[in-house]
């Protein structure tokens, strides 16, 4: 479950607040000097931030209840004539709320500064003269509460989305991994059935060996993702079994990179590449043949894997069908990393096939 996000103090807010309405502030005082110098009429700095600061602390009051309303009657509310006419009898309401604020708060600068003036001849010019950019500026305040509320609602339907994407994923991957590992027992079970009617003590040792590989197999709890040298100690005990079935037949190369041992890829990734290994290069042939797996970390920072061969490989006049490993292997792949992994069978190099995976190298904790 996601954790809930945490509600910001509200101190945090009226600090918010406070900043917002001194940057508006200070951005009109500055409008105010160069302008009353330009025209001839030079006032002070000092003046300019102090009446402008004036001007625009009223609107930081006033705006707490616009937000309130913007927030309790939003446009997309399925009366909008109605909220048309809240928020215009609301607009009404607060411009004339300003300029009795804004004159009162002149009173009182008058009185510092020994000016002798009554509420009625600061209220009166002040109404015509600010009245139609109060209702402006009330416009301005609900449209980017409207704003910040879209962006909120987006962003929050923008997470929900990705994690249902993410948890999608997750059981795609993890019915492919249930996919697989019934695969992989039965073609277990099937080689155990192949030699109980010509060896018997081969047969249990075989057992024995199943059962461990069950039991790795139920510690991890059907986990995803696994280190690359858990990957390779899996794949030596089903080798084990393989042993017994091919003796000397069945010779295994190991190549691996220090660096990537600690690497992560999707458990039992390569259980059915050393499989289709055993099955295509070795199974066929009276011959010793030798599997070879390597890892290596390439200069672009990514994790390459191949499992190499001493079968027959591709031949171009036998068409061949993937089975379930390497089909899975690839959907996995595709699930798991999309466009950025890359998983090929190829001739290799003399003899064989190879079968390369190239995946981005990752820690355990992706």
């Amino acid at each position: 479950m996601a954790a809930t996000p945490r509600l910001m103090p509200l101190s945090t807010k009226l600090l918010g607040v406070l900043l917002f309405w001194t940057l508006v502030g200070f951005a009109f005082a500055s409008q105010f000097y160069l302008s009353s110098s330009l025209l001839g009429r030079a006032v002070t700095w000092s003046q300019a931030v102090s009446y402008s600061l004036a001007d625009w602390y009223v609107w930081a009051i006033l705006s707490w209840p616009i937000l309130v309303l913007a927030r309790r009657w939003p446009p997309e509310s399925p009366r909008p004539w109605r909220v048309a006419g809240i928020h215009l009898c609301a607009a009404l309401l607060v411009s004339v709320s300003y300029v009795a604020l804004r004159s009162l708060v002149a009173l009182v600068l008058g009185a510092l500064s020994g000016e002798d003036v009554t509420f009625g001849e600061v209220f009166r010019p002040l109404l015509f003269k600010t009245f139609p950019f109060n209702l402006l500026v009330y416009g301005v305040i609900v449209s980017i509460s409207h704003a910040i509320d879209y962006y909120r609602k987006y962003h929050d339907r923008t997470i929900h989305a990705l994690e249902l994407e993410r948890h999608l994923t997750e059981a795609r991957l993890q019915a492919l991994l249930h996919q697989l590992k019934p695969h992989f027992l039965f073609n277990t079970l099937n080689g155990i059935a192949s030699l109980m009617h010509r060896d018997v003590e081969l047969a249990d040792r075989m057992l024995v060996r199943l059962g461990e590989i069950l039991r790795i197999t139920m510690n991890q709890q059907a986990r995803a993702f696994t280190r690359l040298r858990d990957e390779i100690a899996f794949i030596e005990k089903y080798l084990e079994i393989e042993r017994i079935r091919f003796g000397k037949r069945l010779v295994v190369e190991y190549a691996i990179d220090p660096r990537t041992e600690e690497l992560a890829l999707p458990s039992l990734l390569l259980q059915p590449l050393v499989e289709n290994a055993i099955k295509h290069g070795i199974e066929p042939h009276a011959r010793p043949g030798w599997i070879r797996v390597m890892s290596t970390l390439t200069p672009g920072g990514e994790l390459e894997i191949v499992v190499t061969d001493s079968g027959d490989g591709l031949q171009d006049s036998v068409p061949r069908r993937e089975g379930i490993g390497t089909a899975n292997t690839r959907q996995r792949l595709r699930e798991t990393y999309g466009d950025r992994h890359v998983f090929s069978l190829a001739n290799a190099p003399g003899s064989g096939l190879a079968a390369r995976i190239l995946i981005p190298a990752e820690s355990l904790s992706r």
